[in-house]
């Protein structure tokens, strides 16, 4: 229950901060959601990140902001919204990872379960938050046709989007998804401006230039340390077999040469191979 609520606010403060700052601040809390994760997730969780990691990242943001960030108009309303909206983000994307990977949880089952309290948590806040902050209510819009069938087809798109998000952080890590939200922004300021014929500058280019880069070198890293971990793991994991396996036999071995036994009853133990205590 705690967990769909908290996706609810999250998203309700991402749109809020959205609708109260420019796009260009808006960005800017967009690109803040990596560093704050990686914060939480070292103080909180003891995880580490390389060197190469942070600086990957580093290079994606960069060329992300130098691409996305145009204008920053500050203002308190929005200012707060916007750093609420990355603290309980960044909690609701690592207790998405951190449920399912303890409970052993699909993403499926998460997002069922979680749904009903998400979608009522902005159901009962999303109006009068709203009004309070707009002075409109939003019950006294004229819905017409047009308007619901909008409506309705945005809610079948949150719910792909939804489970998809589930699905790359429950796979991967909150970090990663981050990262592959980036991807989408580039993809979209490109086909805008091959599809939409959008505005494109040189600080467009090079920005997204930048942050392929970034995401390039961050795939590489994470592929390169994960092939490490098995490398690392796997002559310890031998040595503690080695040591465990047989363990009557070495005992039995340790006693008889040490001229004792732990029972006068019990056999002596003994390898068919060894040649030490076979008859001559």
């Amino acid at each position: 229950m705690g967990f769909g609520v908290l996706n609810g606010i999250s998203i309700g403060l991402l749109n809020l901060s959205l609708g109260f700052n420019s796009v260009g601040f808006y960005q800017m809390t967009k690109l803040a959601i990596i560093p704050c994760t990686v914060i939480l997730e070292t103080l909180f969780f003891r995880k580490k990140f390389s060197r190469n990691i942070k600086l990957s990242l580093s290079v994606l943001l960069v060329g992300v902001g130098v691409a996305t960030v145009t204008d920053l108009q500050l203002n308190t309303v929005g200012s707060i919204l916007s750093l609420l909206a990355i603290i309980t983000t960044c909690i609701a994307q690592i207790m998405t990872n951190t449920i399912q990977k303890k409970f052993k949880v699909s993403s499926t089952q998460l997002l069922y379960q979680s749904c009903p309290y998400q979608a009522l948590t902005l159901f009962l806040i999303g109006p009068f938050l709203d009004g309070f902050l707009t002075n409109q209510n939003v019950f006294a819009f004229d819905y017409t046709t047009q308007v619901l069938f909008f409506i309705v087809l945005s809610c079948l798109i949150s719910v792909s989007v939804n489970f998809s998000t589930f699905l790359v952080i429950g796979k991967t890590s909150p970090v990663t998804y981050q990262v592959l939200g980036h991807l989408k922004t580039c993809l979209v300021l490109t086909f805008g401006y091959v599809l939409l014929h959008d505005p494109f500058s040189w600080r467009n280019i090079l920005g997204i230039l930048i942050a392929v880069i970034g995401m390039v070198l961050y795939s590489y890293f994470c592929t390169r340390e994960t092939q490490q971990k098995p490398a690392e793991v796997s002559p310890q994991v031998i040595q503690d077999k080695e040591g465990e396996s047989n363990p009557l036999i070495s005992d039995s071995l340790s006693a008889a040469e040490n001229g004792g036994s732990a029972t006068d009853d019990e056999p002596l133990k003994v390898p068919m191979w060894s040649s030490k205590y076979s008859k001559a």
